[in-house]
C-alpha cells in the first residue's frame, strides 16, 4: 500500500520563514511528508500536544519520516522536551513491511531530517536512534505524553504500551496508533489496558486511541473494559478490509464503506 502523502518537502525552500504555530498552517506544511495520519488524527496529536504542562517530556515512539514529530513540535510549548525514538533500521517502516533494508533505513533518516529542517523545528527534537526496547536510558522520568507508532507486532507493541507506559505521569496522555486496525496492536491492548487499573480510555480519532493515567477502582475497570469492547466490531471490520485488498479484492471493500487504494489506518 501506499503512505498517505506525496514525497518529502525540499528543506531549500525553508528560506528562514517563522516557524508556524497554528494547526492549519501546520497540517499544510506536513501534507507533503510522507506517513499514515490523518487529519483527524494529527488534531488528536495536536490538542494532545498543546496540554503539556511547561518544562514537560513527550516521548515519540515510531517518527518515520517526520510526519507527526513535526505536528507534536509546533504543537508543544518551546520548554517542553520533544524526544522521537526510531532506529531508522528500513523496518516497520509500513502495512505490511517488516524486513530491514539498508537503502530504506538510510533513505528514511535523510529525508525524517530534511523534513524537520524545513519545517524549522530540527534544533528542537532529540532523536534516538534506537529500538524502543532499547532507549529507555535515554529518557529521563516522567513522560507527560507518550505516542505510541512503533512496530505493530504483538510482543514489541504489548512492551511499548507496558515499558514504556508505566514512565507516564499521573494524569498524562498515552496516543497508539493502529488501535483496533492493528491485529498485533489491538491483542496488546486487549492484554495490557482492556482490565487494567492504571488507564482510562477516552476515545479514538479513526485507529488512534486516547488513555488517560488515572487509578481505576473496580466498578470503572469494568466500564472502561466495555467501553474499549465496542471498538471490537470495527476492528473485525478493518481486518476485512485488509483481507480483501491482501487478496486483491480491493473493490469490495467499498461496500464497507472504505476507499480500496488506501490501507485502513
Amino acid at each position: 500500500m501506499t503512505a498517505q502523502t506525496q514525497p518529502a518537502l525540499d528543506p531549500s525552500d525553508a528560506g528562514g520563514a517563522a516557524v508556524a504555530t497554528d494547526f492549519a498552517t501546520t497540517l499544510d506544511d506536513v501534507a507533503a511528508v510522507e506517513g499514515w495520519m490523518t487529519n483527524g488524527q494529527a488534531r488528536l496529536l495536536w490538542d494532545s500536544a498543546r496540554r503539556v504542562r511547561a518544562d514537560g517530556r513527550i516521548v515519540e515512539i515510531g517518527s518515520f519520516r517526520g510526519r507527526s514529530t513535526v505536528v507534536l513540535l509546533r504543537a508543544a510549548d518551546a520548554s517542553v522536551e520533544v524526544v522521537a525514538i526510531d532506529p531508522h533500521a528500513g523496518n516497520d517502516r509500513g502495512p505490511q513491511e517488516i524486513d530491514g533494508f539498508v537503502d530504506e533505513a538510510a533513505r528514511d533518516h535523510e529525508v525524517f531530517l530534511r523534513n524537520l529542517h524545513q519545517a524549522g523545528v530540527r534544533d528542537r527534537v532529540r532523536h534516538v536512534r534506537r529500538m524502543s526496547d532499547e532507549a529507555h536510558a535515554e529518557v529521563a522520568d516522567p513522560v507527560d505524553l507518550l505516542y505510541i507508532d512503533g512496530a505493530h507486532r504483538y510482543g514489541p507493541a504489548r512492551a511499548d504500551i507496558h515499558e514504556w507506559g508505566a514512565r507516564v505521569s499521573d494524569g498524562g496522555t498515552m496516543l497508539i496508533h493502529d488501535s483496533f486496525s492493528s491485529i498485533g496492536v489491538t491483542l496488546a491492548i486487549i492484554a495490557e489496558l482492556f482490565t487494567g487499573t492504571r488507564w482510562r480510555y477516552v476515545g479514538r480519532s479513526e485507529s488512534m486511541t486516547e488513555y488517560r493515567r488515572e487509578r481505576l477502582g473496580p466498578k470503572a475497570r469494568v466500564a472502561n473494559a466495555v467501553h474499549q469492547a465496542l471498538e471490537l466490531p470495527w476492528f473485525a471490520r478493518n481486518v476485512l478490509i485488509k483481507v480483501l485488498i491482501t487478496a486483491k479484492l480491493g473493490p469490495l471493500t467499498r461496500l464497507l464503506g472504505h476507499d480500496p487504494s488506501v490501507w485502513p489506518y
